[in-house]
């Protein structure tokens, strides 16, 4: 794998020298100062990516030619220098001038958050419909990028037809391939939401709910997975290990089956490129009819990011609020608080009176299992919530949809009326379980 320079074409190989640097500026989001430098060099590591030197750089006033300002820029250049390093990674968004700039100064090839969460999706995309969504957010990436004055884009090319008229700059045709090709890729992924539409739609004449497992990178969503279903999806303390989503069933107290999604982790700061992109694979999210928030109850900066994932939840129309808040909310809600294993002492204390204070919270470590079947109950409790009493006419020669509300429900009394062959069944399901029962083909 290699991280690509897209406007020169150079590229700068798995296992290279990288310095990762960061420019706190005036307004931004209080975060720890070292937890958001572990992230950056995380990010980098997770593509092979060896971070020799990484540091944090307040800045007063950002310049708008090189983001930093002209001591840190030479500070920097000193540090490329000795430990000759082939890649500056800047933890923060650059323009196209600020990156064209850098490079100069520091002679050497420069990529900024967003481009570098972009590679990492691109060679951890595994599905087709995660390949086109990857390269949907890279060409909308690299569009503004081409405001850059390299040589080759001053030339003027002929040509007849597609190829563009006399007098179009290369700049031209080259903005205009990526419409194209962003049209055509726009296209395939709405053939990909119309099938996933139709999938969803089976599910949902199903008699089972859809969970979604939801939380920050690394947080450990697939290693709870692997533990709720005895999957082996791939789960590494690695940023970013799952992008395309998996689903499998599980069973859980009171309830026969459900079925469960891991979805990519949220990252502070993603691109808003991505965000649009894998709208499609997020779409199974905002269907779900459960949530798991999982966090890594342990990071020094859980608070912070529990916040950026509720803005990407806000962002896909989840207005959710926990059980502090005034709004009911809908889909259901919880959060899995992660990785308690490592809290020791005072600090697990803490931990564990802070969760016994909110109703939709669970303490567990999905590494040891413990508080999994905490968390097991506490999901069958949140699915069967808000339960109320229905009556309905079924065939006597129905037994599938009286098996069905038997095993999905609380059957309270059976009446039979010969007369025009129907049972008057009274049950008590929750209104998800309602509306699968009513939405079912029978």
């Amino acid at each position: 794998m290699s991280v690509f320079n897209r406007d020169s074409g150079d590229e700068v190989s798995r296992g290279a020298c990288a310095l990762v640097v960061r420019a706190d500026v005036p307004g931004a989001a209080m975060r720890d100062a070292d937890a958001r430098l572990e992230e950056a060099a995380g990010l980098a590591e997770a593509i092979g990516i060896e971070v020799v030197w990484r540091e944090s750089f307040r800045v007063r006033k950002v310049k708008p030619a090189t983001l930093f300002g002209s001591g840190q820029v030479h500070q920097i250049a000193d540090q490329v220098v000795t430990h000759e390093a082939e890649l500056v990674i800047v933890d923060n968004a650059l323009s196209p001038v600020q990156q064209s700039n850098l490079e100069k100064a520091w002679n050497t090839k420069v990529i900024d958050r967003t481009g570098l969460i972009l590679e990492i999706f691109g060679e951890r995309a595994a599905t087709n419909e995660g390949r086109l969504q990857v390269e949907l957010a890279h060409l909308d990436y690299q569009a503004g990028r081409l405001v850059r004055s390299w040589t080759h884009l001053e030339r003027q090319r002929g040509g007849f037809g597609f190829l563009g008229g006399p007098g179009e700059t290369q700049i031209e045709a080259d903005r205009r391939m990526i419409r194209d090709r962003m049209a055509k890729i726009r296209r395939e992924l709405e053939q990909v939401t119309r099938t996933r539409g139709l999938h969803r739609s089976r599910r949902q004449r199903a008699p089972w709910p859809v969970i979604a497992l939801v939380g920050y990178t690394n947080a450990g969503k697939s290693t709870l997975f692997n533990r709720l279903t005895g999957a082996d999806v791939m789960a590494e303390d690695m940023l970013f290990a799952t992008l395309d989503p998996t689903m499998r069933q599980i069973s859980l107290p009171g309830l026969d089956k459900a079925i469960l999604s891991d979805t990519v982790g949220f990252v502070s700061d993603l691109p808003t490129q991505l965000i649009a992109a894998f709208r499609a694979t997020l779409e199974e999210v905002v269907h779900a009819d459960l949530i798991i928030h999982v966090r890594d109850i342990a990071h020094a900066d859980t608070e912070a990011q529990r916040t950026d994932v509720m803005q990407v939840l806000d962002e896909l129309g989840l207005n959710i609020r926990d059980d502090s808040g005034s709004e009911e909310f809908a889909p259901a809600y919880i959060e899995a608080w992660n990785k308690i294993d490592l809290l020791h002492g005072d600090m697990r204390e803490d931990c564990m009176l802070a969760a016994k204070s909110r109703s939709d919270v669970v303490v567990l470590s999905a590494q040891t299992g413990e508080g999994i079947d905490d968390l097991r109950r506490h999901i069958a409790d949140r699915m069967t919530q808000g339960s109320q009493i229905h009556r309905f006419d079924i065939n006597i020669s129905d037994g599938a949809s009286l098996a069905w509300l038997h095993e999905h429900g609380e059957v309270l009394k059976t009446e039979s009326h010969d007369v025009d062959q129907k049972l008057i069944v009274t049950a008590r399901l929750s209104d998800a379980a309602y509306a699968r029962f009513m939405a079912r083909d029978r």
